[in-house]
């Protein structure tokens, strides 16, 4: 067994944007179906017959489209799944018949939520490169070797650090309180917590030691998962952080509030910080909730900080960065 099906077996064993629209392939399919192999371990292997290709992969029983998962290195699978893949012509508009495979739990395993299932995604393709920005920034933080690290979605993307494909919305904020201190930003655009351990564990947190990783994800999760499954895939985030970066200290955010009053994703949102909010003090986890500073008195988001009610400007960022800031220094030891 390898290392990294070691650790994602020991992580499991203890245990924003909004969604785009669907990318439709209208090519008649004419390319050759990938092969798919899962050794006894769990471990699943796909390979395309045709060169040039791309293979998209689900684990949800779905067919997968242009914008599915990319595989892109092997599958850890023990605990089973409903696997599907198929091979892409490079510009994805060419596809091949789809390979199907139900995969019972490996002997000693059961099945887990997605949440904590590690996953590529490519769910804005071909307008943001995941896959591009992966490898991206595995080379920008070996170089770097931050001592403080930003993990999360899009709210956590836009806020500043090194430039590879989107506009920063709180550049003023991040220079002034965190590229003095060394700081590297890991958000991605859509992710969710399955998308965010498999970035954990391919390559982007390897020979460094940060001092602090600031993490906030979840809220990507909240249109279609339970509260329940999104606290365990957080948790699995922190377990993977703890295994990883043993002297690191954790500093977990609770989700951001987003959209008017009622929003559905509002009630959510309160029970899962109130799960998180018992890491605290646990594992080298500080749990910290901000998200009041962004409501207005009767539960209101401004547009003046929130344009979108989900994603800060630059006034929003600042908010945030000065409600952070004491915790923050007392984990850095300031």
């Amino acid at each position: 067994m390898t290392i990294a099906r070691l650790f994602i077996f020991s992580l499991l064993a203890v245990t924003a944007f909004a969604e785009p629209a669907k990318v439709a392939v209208l090519d008649k399919a004419t390319l050759p179906a990938p092969t798919v192999q899962r050794d006894d371990e769990g471990e699943i292997v796909i390979k395309s017959a045709a060169e040039g290709t791309t293979v998209l992969y689900t684990l949800d029983g779905s067919d997968p489209i242009a914008n599915s998962n990319p595989y892109l290195a092997p599958i850890f699978l023990p605990w089973g799944g409903h696997l599907k893949a198929r091979a892409f012509s490079a510009d994805r508009k060419v596809m091949s018949e789809v390979v199907e495979r139900k995969l019972n739990p490996a002997p000693g395993f059961s099945a887990r939520p997605s949440t904590v299932i590690p996953v590529t995604q490519d769910r804005s393709w071909p307008s943001y490169d995941w896959q591009k920005r992966h490898e991206a920034l595995v080379a920008s933080v070996q170089k770097q070797k931050p001592a403080l690290l930003f993990i999360g979605d899009s709210i956590t993307h836009f806020f500043g650090g090194e430039k590879l494909d989107l506009p920063l919305r709180g550049p003023n904020t991040w220079d002034e309180f965190y590229a003095p201190r060394n700081a590297a930003n890991i958000g991605f655009g859509w992710d969710k917590t399955e998308n965010v351990l498999w970035r954990l564990t391919h390559g982007e947190i390897d020979n460094i030691e940060p001092k602090v990783a600031v993490v906030m994800i979840g809220t990507n999760n909240t249109g279609t998962c339970p509260a329940g499954e999104i606290v365990e895939g957080i948790t699995a985030i922190c377990q993977t952080l703890n295994q990883k970066l043993q002297n690191t200290k954790i500093l977990l955010l609770a989700i951001f509030p987003r959209g008017a009053p009622d929003n559905p994703a509002r009630p959510k949102i309160a029970e899962i910080n109130a799960a998180l909010s018992k890491l605290d003090g646990k594992d080298n986890v500080t749990f910290l909730d901000i998200g009041p500073k962004f409501l207005q008195p009767d539960g209101t988001i401004s547009k003046d900080i929130m344009p979108d009610l989900l994603h800060p400007n630059e006034k929003g960022y600042r908010i945030w960065a000065e409600a952070m800031e004491p915790t923050l220094k007392k984990l850095l030891g300031e």
